[in-house]
């Protein structure tokens, strides 16, 4: 890897990091980014994953005056992510990796339309949300284990599942919502790279690169991402995700 290459992934993680932090599409940046580079579309996967654990934490450790209060609901929930995150990190390493080009494709092409519909998604969270459980009940455990599954297979846009999931079932003000998204992504993120240090081919050059800019850009989102006009980011957002496709489809 030159030195070239690796400057663009550090400043991929950066953005990513930013994005993760306000949205959770930040992979939607670092993966295909390693995949320009030359790194197998798997590799770059797991060390897309690892690289961004980093930056999770910083980005959950920006929102932690919205923590305050949630720590009983994380522990329920947190379980439900870990789980999750290794059910979907054994199915990417157990699955046919021709599999994987054909279903991250797709699932890159639904990160981009989940992130497009968000702002429809907000306003239907905010009419139902005074009808939220108060504790979010079974359904959102299962639904969280469910967005464990993705995150630890694929993650990007896990954030955004998270929040709709959050926000359809608990009484809270987005913003705690939020706060929560970036402590379960955290889980996921970590317990899938977890497993792929054991026993997954890493990219250690991609895990640095990655996460030197993601430790930046988890602390610069949880700050300042909020000033980032909406649709700009999801602009970012979608244009990268078609990028990606193309490299894969036609890379």
């Amino acid at each position: 890897m030159t030195g070239w290459e690796l400057v663009a992934i550090c400043a991929a993680g950066v953005v990513a990091g930013a994005i993760n932090a306000v949205v959770g599409s930040g992979s939607l940046i670092t993966f295909p980014t390693l995949v320009a580079i030359g790194v197998d579309p798997v590799t770059a996967n797991v060390s897309n994953t690892i690289g961004l654990v980093p930056g999770s934490f910083t980005a959950a450790y920006g929102y932690r005056v919205e923590l305050d209060g949630q720590r009983g609901r994380l522990l329920r929930l947190g379980m439900a992510s870990a789980i999750g995150a290794l059910i979907g990190g054994i199915l990417l390493l157990f699955l046919d990796p021709d599999v994987f080009e054909i279903v991250v494709v797709v699932l890159i092409a639904l990160a981009c339309v989940l992130v497009l519909v968000q702002p429809r998604l907000n306003r239907w969270l905010a009419d139902r949300r005074e009808h939220a459980h108060p504790h979010g009940g079974a359904a959102l455990w299962l639904g969280v284990l469910a967005a464990g599954i993705y995150g630890g297979y694929f993650g990007a846009a896990q954030g955004v599942l998270l929040i709709g999931l959050l926000g359809s079932f608990l009484d809270d003000h987005l913003q705690r919502v939020n706060a929560a998204k970036n402590v379960l992504a955290l889980i996921v993120n970590f317990v899938a790279a977890v497993l792929f240090v054991v026993v997954a081919d890493v990219d250690w050059q991609a895990v640095l690169g990655v996460a030197l800019g993601a430790v930046a850009g988890g602390f610069l989102g949880a700050k300042l991402g909020r000033r980032i006009p909406a649709p700009v980011l999801r602009g970012i957002i979608v244009g990268v995700g078609i990028a990606a496709i193309i490299v894969l489809v036609y890379g």
